[in-house]
């Protein structure tokens, strides 16, 4: 049967006190038009369509300052924020010294002749200043135009000539080298400031004769409807295109979103933040923190991660699944460097098992048993460099995949799944720590709703979806569909509402036989392997599917040793190398196992080289650019179906 509209009850935690609407809220689940209802995991259902009403009424005329103004009314002496000290320790920075900071700033860009409505472009990596700058350009009245710390000149160019920004901050002196390119062609900038000159204090400093009253009158200009940040698209298809985000988006999705995640936001909770701030999904998060309370700490560079979770110990962290596969496959190879490979794997497979009994409700005595052992013996060692006190994490931009999920379950890290979009501002659904699904990405956030189209296309409307592109409203147009955002992305909903992502609908392959192919069910689990940097599925129009495949540079010399092979291999040496080839084949035997036989990869290339955001086929998310990756190796590719056609149903190496 299916179903066109969908109503499934959904509990929240009572532990917020502190939030205008507490307690129960639900999902509508209708089993036809006429809104005829259906019980919670009915089999034989097709839900096409879910809506979780908003459990905070929506305020029209608030915007984001008033976030951090209400944090400061509970409470302005708790920790917003913890800097970095010379010592390798932290320090504490409360919600109202913030607030302080915030204000003098923007009394900084005031005194500097930063108008209200004036666009301002960012280039910084995740640190403290990110924030304080964020937040200052709001109490200015002015909107950020965040570029990404690894942005090349030209699309610094772009991003700034389309959004007309007049003003621009840069981090470093590369950044400011970067920016100076194309100073030339950008007369509309007329200044500019550099954070590590101090920059910031000179703009303090600047701002101390202008009233604390022109900064309240100036922050309390835009109401809702109005634009909070314009946030160019990292360009996996297509020039990038500018994201228009409404303080209506951020205020109301935030306030919504710490209400279903309480257990996880909440002034108990710290948090390390290390992926980019520019992007959407850190820059929710800092937001939502300074609504809930959160502690939040900095660390932009990921070799020096571990060491500042150890001292920081933060309750939750916010990451892709990149990350989490590093961490594990980090642990796999140091076990195996050790003599201990057998028992890390042995202890992997007795903490997959305990966390799958674990939704059956019982846990065999046996299990149990064992699970105690071997979380003395390994699990316990990876909690102890995590920090210690990590309970939570929230993932998002690609799948995680089934067994890493229940892995680090049972290791006491329950990764919260996400989806969602720069287009509507991040999460659109996420798995609570009371409705939890490891596999999905969890039902819809309250005020948020999710469609499935007959194609499996995934549609969004609610709080969170963007007013739009920048400049642009034939690209509007194609995306929208009344109030629903249309992803490209492909999924579907299960009984209870909750979404699982398939592929995206403009990466389809589909072979000269006819076959349909998500290159996501394929590439997901080859670059699982420790060994497997990045794979690109490749094939449309062509006989058979295919891949690229790059080796992980980082973890290549401890592989190569653990597997008693020379650690000194170059990637173009160990492209080659018959052991090394072998593990590729071995992981692309285990995709393979996952699909159809026609959709299996049946040759496989191995690049001497890295995919890489410098190399330009990576997105600061670390998504593959596939459109220029397959331009750009064109000749590899084309060299591939060139020979003989492959073994019907055989994967060989090219």
């Amino acid at each position: 049967m299916s179903i066109p509209i969908a109503c499934t009850s959904v509990e929240f935690s009572d532990s917020t006190a502190r939030s205008p609407l507490i307690g129960r809220c639900y999902t509508r689940i209708f089993a036809d038009r006429i809104g005829k209802l259906i019980r919670p995991g009915a089999k034989g259902v097709t839900v096409t369509e879910v809506f979780t009403p908003a459990a905070v009424a929506a305020d029209p005329q608030a915007n984001a300052t008033d976030l951090l103004v209400d944090r400061v009314a509970i409470d302005p002496s708790a920790a917003l924020f913890a800097l970095p000290t010379a010592d390798g320790g932290w320090s504490d920075l409360s919600a109202g010294d913030f607030l302080a900071q915030v204000v003098a700033l923007a009394k900084g860009f005031t005194a500097a002749g930063i108008e209200p409505g004036q666009k301002v472009a960012f280039q910084c990596k995740t640190r403290y200043e990110w924030t304080l700058v964020d937040f200052a350009l709001w109490f200015a009245g002015a909107i950020m135009v965040p570029i990404y710390e690894t942005s090349s000149p030209s699309q610094v160019q772009w991003n700034i000539t389309d959004s007309g920004a007049t003003a621009m901050i840069v981090e470093t002196a590369d950044h400011f080298a970067r920016f100076d390119e194309i100073r030339g062609d950008l007369p509309q900038v007329t200044q500019l400031w550099q954070v590590d000159l101090g920059d910031l204090d000179k703009l303090v400093a600047g701002g101390t004769e202008i009233p604390d009253a022109e900064i309240e009158r100036r922050r309390n200009l835009a109401v809702g409807s109005d634009i909070a940040t314009l946030i160019y698209t990292s360009g996996s298809t297509g020039r990038p295109k500018g994201v228009v985000l409404t303080h209506s988006n951020f205020v109301e999705l935030v306030r919504n979103s710490a209400i279903g995640m309480a257990d996880v936001v909440n002034p108990q909770s710290s948090t390390l933040l290390f992926i980019t701030t520019a992007h959407i999904f850190a820059r929710f998060i800092s937001v939502l923190s300074i609504h809930g309370g959160v502690k939040v700490g900095h660390q932009p560079d990921t070799k020096l991660l571990l060491p500042s979770m150890a001292s920081f110990k933060p309750t939750f962290l916010l990451a892709v699944p990149r990350v989490f596969e590093k961490v594990y496959n980090s642990s796999e190879q140091k076990a195996e460097s050790g003599g201990k490979g057998k028992i890390f794997r042995k202890a992997a497979d007795v903490a997959i098992a305990h966390s799958k009994a674990l939704d059956t409700g019982s846990v065999p005595l046996g299990l149990k048993l064992q699970f105690a052992l071997y979380d003395r013996l390994v699990l316990s060692k990876i909690r102890t460099a995590l920090g210690g006190r990590v309970k939570y994490a929230v993932s998002g931009s690609a799948p995680l995949g089934s067994r890493l999920g229940h892995f680090y379950r049972s290791l006491g890290l329950q990764i919260l799944e996400g989806y969602g979009l720069t287009e509507t501002t991040a999460p659109a659904t996420v798995n609570l720590t009371t409705r939890f699904k490891i596999g999905t990405t969890g039902p819809a956030i309250p005020g948020v709703g999710i469609r499935i189209s007959d194609d499996g296309e995934i549609s969004v409307k609610g709080v969170n979806v963007f007013g739009g592109y920048w400049n642009n409203e034939a690209a509007t147009a194609e995306v929208m569909d009344g109030e629903w955002f249309k992803t490209g992305d492909l999924g579907s909903l299960d009984s209870d509402g909750y979404l699982s992502i398939t592929g995206r609908k403009k990466e389809i392959i589909v072979t000269a036989g006819g076959k349909n192919v998500s290159p996501a069910a394929l590439e997901d689990p080859i670059r699982a392997n420790p060994l497997i940097g990045q794979v690109v599925v490749v094939g449309d129009q062509k006989p058979f599917i295919s891949a690229l495949v790059t080796l992980d540079a980082e973890m290549l010399p401890t592989w190569l040793k653990n597997n008693g092979e020379d650690a000194s291999l170059t990637l173009a040496q160990a492209s080659v190398n018959p052991t090394v080839v072998a593990e590729v084949q071995k992981a692309i035997d285990h995709a393979n196992a996952l699909v159809s036989r026609a959709e299996s990869i049946r040759k496989f290339q191995i690049l001497a080289t890295e995919l890489t955001e410098a190399s330009g086929h990576l997105t600061p998310k670390m998504s593959i650019k596939r459109n220029i990756i397959v331009e750009d190796f064109a000749d590899v590719i084309e060299g591939i179906y060139g020979g003989a056609p492959a073994t019907e149903g055989i994967s060989l190496a090219g």
